[in-house]
């Protein structure tokens, strides 16, 4: 039956519900053909620490940094960073201090790279030129290689053996596993209650307790070794302090949603800077 016969055999305002019910049902059906599947839940609250390491460029120091902090910041092990940049231990930075990622280092040389056609086609000419307190100049001319010019990541030594006796940083419940995708999860994010007791997963070193970095709200990082350091994020209150040791059990911070949308704690483990499942450290439960 056409909607002509069916308008002539109805009143007005039933005609129009009918249209308007027919509108919607299109509508819906529309909406519901759309697979689930096709919409990716990205968590906004941990893009910090979705960042790859940083190879290029510098950071300026700012007040409260630690170089722990720089370090698991920008995805780098803290003893290449600080090689990278002659920081001696224990690692002492200072407001306005430049740290670099590429390797390069402040001169008062000035080096001119020219090619030359008497040199190889993989090499350059290099003139560094040096000038004095007095104003006299000299000059130094070399051949180098040009892949020279490429800084080489500073070279970590072997990891070494992971710290035993690992214990849960909280009681509660795991909503939130580690995903080795660059873009998803570089922890586990544990769900509790507002003030619950946050615990130190093993013995070690605190190095940084603040909230400088973007996404962890509150945060304390602790070292465990030379290769090893724990993160623990999203604080209410922090209970230690930078330099501070700590045993496995001992209470550390207290639960809250700091930088984020909820209440839990995002825990990680790096080793050598570098994001690792921390499920496979901790006891089964």
């Amino acid at each position: 039956m056409s909607l002509t016969v069916i308008a002539q055999r109805m009143s007005k305002t039933s005609f129009q519900r009918l249209v308007t019910g027919l509108v919607l049902s299109t509508l819906l059906v529309g909406c519901s053909s759309n697979k689930s599947s096709d919409v990716r839940v990205v968590d906004r609250n941990n893009a910090a620490a979705q960042r790859p390491a940083v190879t290029t460029g510098q950071y300026v120091v700012r007040p409260k940094d630690t170089l722990f902090s720089i370090a698991f910041r920008y995805g780098w092990d803290y003893k290449a960073l600080a090689a990278r940049n002659n920081i001696p231990a224990p690692y002492t930075i200072r407001p306005g201090q430049t740290i670099r990622f590429d390797g390069r280092t402040d001169s008062t040389s000035t080096a001119v790279v020219s090619s030359s056609s008497s040199t190889p086609s993989s090499s350059s000419k290099t003139t560094v030129i040096r000038r004095s307190a007095n104003g006299t100049t000299t000059s130094t001319t070399t051949v180098v290689p040009s892949v020279a010019s490429k800084s080489a990541p500073a070279p970590l030594p072997p990891p070494g053996p992971a710290p035993t006796g690992w214990g849960w940083p909280s009681n509660g419940i795991l909503i939130g596993k580690f995903s080795s995708n660059g873009s998803l999860n570089k922890g586990i994010d544990i769900a509790g209650d507002l003030g619950q007791p946050v615990l130190a997963a093993s013995d070690g070193t605190v190095v940084y307790a603040g909230s400088g970095l973007r996404g962890y709200g509150e945060l304390v990082i602790i070292k465990h070794s030379e290769t090893y350091v724990s993160a623990y994020g999203h604080n209410r209150r922090l209970l230690v302090r930078e330099g501070q040791q700590v045993k496995v059990g001992q209470t550390i911070a207290e639960m809250g949603s700091t930088g984020t949308d909820r209440v839990k704690l995002h825990f990680e483990i790096r080793r050598q800077g570098k994001p690792v499942d921390p499920l496979q450290f901790l006891p089964r439960r």
